[in-house]
């Protein structure tokens, strides 16, 4: 069987963590990646993304922010920078959907890539739905 691929965003990893709305699904697409069905992608700024978050939520420590990187760190997700094809699609995306290139690199990656990018931001998802490949992560069936 050939394994998928599909990128993620941080609204879909925070849920790793955390408890809220969508965390199920956001685990159900984890455990599909730990169990070898799907690749998971991201821009190089998943971890930056994802450890800021949490530390903004309040819930987590010095420590428990060290241990949250040491755990993403080993997931070893394909990790884009964003250079060449990817950087110029990201600013068009960016520029005409009036995201910020943060969350145009996702949708991006999720075009050059030809795959998927599921992620829990609504907002996100009506801005661009026109491009077709941005789906929520409730969604997901491995």
């Amino acid at each position: 069987m050939e394994r998928g691929e599909a990128v993620i965003d941080a609204s879909v990893v925070v849920k790793w963590f955390v408890r809220e709305e969508y965390t199920e699904d956001s685990l159900r697409l984890r455990d599909a990646y730990v169990d070898g069905l799907v690749d998971l992608l991201a821009p190089c700024i998943l971890h930056m993304e994802v450890l800021n978050a949490l530390k903004y939520s309040g819930g987590f420590g010095e420590d428990e922010l060290k241990e949250v990187a040491s755990i993403l760190d080993g997931y070893q997700f394909t990790l884009r920078d964003l250079t060449g094809s990817y950087a110029e699609r990201t600013v068009e995306i960016a520029m005409r959907k009036g995201l910020t290139i943060y969350d145009a690199s996702y949708v991006a990656l999720a075009l050059v890539n030809e795959t998927v990018l599921y992620t829990a931001d609504e907002k996100l998802i009506r801005r661009v739905s026109s491009l077709g490949v941005v789906r929520h992560v409730a969604e997901f069936a491995p």
